[in-house]
């Protein structure tokens, strides 16, 4: 079958934001501007598309990304070629637990459409968002909603994007009217206003610019015309004669600069009044990049490791990223995936090629939220889920059998909290194992493990409410019933100094004995580095053979601590000395001794507990404030700066994560259940002495 829709037409984007600024709401507009559904869901009373799972509707957050698909044509022009554009849309959390939806979401759209409070303006989990645009080079659109609020302002969340995300923010459009007054906008390229009529503001009517801004929106159209002129000498050349330039020549030179990230368009609306949303699918259409705008990507060859361009086009040879692993309970195991080059054919073979695994394509689905469309092919530039894959997770190239490449991989941020969980009946064991196993092959910020000491099952993710929604799930999709115990902080342990020891594993019992014996040189490494291993042996003190068995026995040791039995991040350890028996060495021995001499060397260079800091933005009613400030404070929080909205106090503060368990129960009882708050992970520090001695105590109990 050939391709419906040629590459050029195709849109794949994201909508990303902070919690509660109305990307679900704005998803739901959009499916219903574009004819995909026919009523308008609404996340107050729990009957959107997009958020689909019980867990989301009932506490109206978005947990988990949805893909859908929908057709659009610009409003401007005449509508024989009606949606003619596809858009491919992931409906994103803003939630800071299920960052991992947006990161992998990013990884594999060609553009993103970033929603910001017209109230709030630039939040916390926005900054995060647009970090990870910024890693994977996505173009993007904003579009401030919720200009209907009371406090709401254009001007205050435009300087917010300035200031805190990019300087190459321009203003496409301008609201008129404000808060309750908010009436439509003014386009600037077209110098036009428009209203929204119609029971969903489906209508777009044309109205005069109002005498009171003509000033202003000429003042902004000149600064509009001059940021587009820079992207073309051409363009500039024309504009410094003094020529005016054709509203096509300036889309288009203007969609060259939201492409290559010098230019970021910023419109405005409020989508849960019907409002604007129309013009954003145009700028979506006329700005963001098809997958032909995007230069070849680079992947490495599976044998070589050499570095490979991928074009991405129908006639390049099959190459795919699978991005998310989900577990459908009609049809089992979805892998949702990328094509980047080639086409994929329903019962064909493909490789693996991070696994070093063959797969068959069974069926291929588009995904509209949790609805299924069968389709045979799928080509270069869309989005789609395989169902059935065996051994393919998050993260994994899928390719042509003959050309087999590897992909840029997805990292994910390390999960900062665990608990421990135990299932209440002995029927629930077996099906809690299989419920985790899979919970796990879903998200890979959330981890199982054994607590060999105690025997228990430890799950670890990225915050309170990500564990709670786990165990939720459990218990509703897999029917496991289990008790959970109380949040435990991720700690972690490494050293602030050098220090060196050795280590040296002699065990004589009739017959062969056993010999190992090494000197090792650790040293601390900075946040975030990770481990290193240097093998600094000269002259064949220590046989090739036994380096990797010393690597291995000092690695265990790093994963069980030294200090309290956290695991041993950010340190250097070279093996520089040593000796061996011609008959007892082996690596056993050498693996023991590796491990002896590292815990020996670790006390020497002045170890220390590092605590998981957490990145907080509490907002309050101004009278509430010296209460909640003096109570941060008494948390060991560190107060970075506070900012004013209409009768409120945002305070930003940086808090130890072992501080804020139950923080959300405190808040509301300080300020009479007016309070609210959002937190991310920022970094890891060291814990003061006296902290530290109880994390001890408390971990040897």
């Amino acid at each position: 079958m050939p391709r419906q829709y040629p590459i050029e037409k195709v849109r794949n984007i994201g909508i990303i934001a902070h919690i509660d600024a109305g990307k679900t709401t704005v998803s739901e507009r959009v499916l219903f501007y574009t004819g995909v559904s026919h009523k308008i869901g609404e996340v107050h009373t729990g009957d959107t598309v997009m958020d689909w799972m019980e867990q989301e509707r009932e506490r109206g957050i978005t947990i988990t990304s949805a893909a859908t698909t929908a057709f659009w044509s610009p409003t401007y022009r005449n509508h024989e070629k009606a949606f003619e554009h596809r858009i491919n849309l992931i409906d994103t959390p803003g939630h800071i637990d299920f960052t991992v939806e947006v990161k992998r979401s990013l990884r594999v759209l060609d553009g993103a459409v970033v929603v910001f409070d017209g109230v709030a303006g630039v939040e916390p989990q926005s900054e995060t968002n647009w970090r990870y645009a910024d890693e994977y080079k996505v173009p993007r659109v904003c579009f401030i909603n919720k200009l209907d609020r009371a406090g709401a302002s254009f001007e205050k969340s435009f300087r917010s994007i300035i200031d805190r995300l990019t300087p190459n923010a321009i203003p496409l459009q301008l609201p008129i009217g404000a808060e309750s007054d908010f009436k439509g906008v003014v386009a600037l390229l077209e110098n036009k206003a428009y209203a929204f009529e119609g029971e969903h503001g489906e209508k777009i009517v044309e109205i005069p610019i109002p005498d009171e801004m003509k000033e202003t929106v000429a003042a902004h159209r000149h600064d509009l015309i001059e940021k587009i002129a820079e992207q073309s000498d051409d363009v500039m050349a024309a504009y410094l004669d003094g020529k005016e330039i054709s509203l096509e020549d300036l889309r288009k030179t203007l969609r060259k600069g939201v492409i290559a990230n010098t230019i970021v368009p910023v419109l405005c609306g409020s989508a849960l009044k019907n409002k604007g949303v129309q013009f954003m699918l145009d700028a979506v259409v006329d700005y963001l990049p098809s997958p032909a705008d995007l230069p070849p990507i680079m992947a490495h060859d599976e044998k070589t490791g050499a570095e490979v361009r991928v074009a991405l086009t129908d006639e390049t040879p099959f190459a795919g990223l699978a991005f998310k692993i989900a577990t459908d309970p009609f049809v089992g195991n979805l892998a949702f995936f990328r094509v980047y080059a080639g086409v994929l054919k329903r019962g064909s073979y493909v490789y693996n090629s991070t696994k070093g695994a063959q797969e068959r394509i069974g069926r291929i689905v588009r995904m509209h939220a949790n609805d299924r469309e069968e389709v045979d092919e799928i080509y270069s530039g869309e989005i789609a889920a395989i169902v059935g894959l065996k051994s393919t997770t998050t993260g994994d190239t899928l390719c042509d059998p003959d050309h087999a490449v590897i992909l840029e991989k997805i990292t994910f941020p390390e999960p900062v909290i665990g608990l421990r969980i135990e299932p209440k009946t002995k029927a629930d064991q077996e099906k809690m194992g299989t419920a985790l196993h899979r919970l796990a092959e879903e998200d890979p910020t959330f981890r199982v493990a054994g607590d060999n000491d105690t025997g228990e099952t430890i799950i670890s993710g990225m915050g309170e409410l990500h564990l709670e929604i786990i165990v939720d799930r459990m218990k509703r999709e897999f029917n496991v019933d289990a008790n959970v115990g109380r949040p435990q902080v991720a700690y972690r342990e490494t050293i602030t100094a050098e220090g060196d020891a050795e280590g040296k594993y002699i065990k004589q019992s009739g017959g062969r004995g056993q010999y190992g014996h090494v000197r090792l040189r650790v040293a601390p490494r900075e946040r975030g580095a990770g481990f290193e291993f240097l093998d600094e042996i000269k002259g064949g003190a220590i046989p090739k053979e036994f380096i990797n068995p010393t690597e291995k026995g000092v690695k265990e040791a790093l994963d069980k601590g030294i200090v309290a039995g956290y695991p041993m991040v950010d340190v250097q350890v070279a093996l520089y000395d040593g000796s061996f028996h011609e008959v007892d060495s082996s690596e056993a021995a050498f693996k023991i001794a590796g491990s002896m001499a590292l815990q020996e060397a670790v006390k020497r260079a002045k170890p220390v507990i590092l605590e998981p800091i957490m990145k907080v933005q509490v907002i309050v009613p101004d009278n509430f404030m010296g209460e909640v400030t003096g109570n941060m404070n008494a948390k060991r929080g560190r107060i970075e700066s506070m900012d004013d909205r209409p009768g409120l106090k945002v305070i930003n503060a940086k808090v130890p994560l072992s501080e804020l368990f139950g923080y959300a129960t405190e808040l509301r009882s300080m300020s009479q259940g007016r309070g609210s708050f959002t937190m991310e992970f920022d970094h890891y520090e060291p814990t003061p002495a006296n902290v530290a001695q109880l994390i001890i105590e408390g971990k040897k109990r």
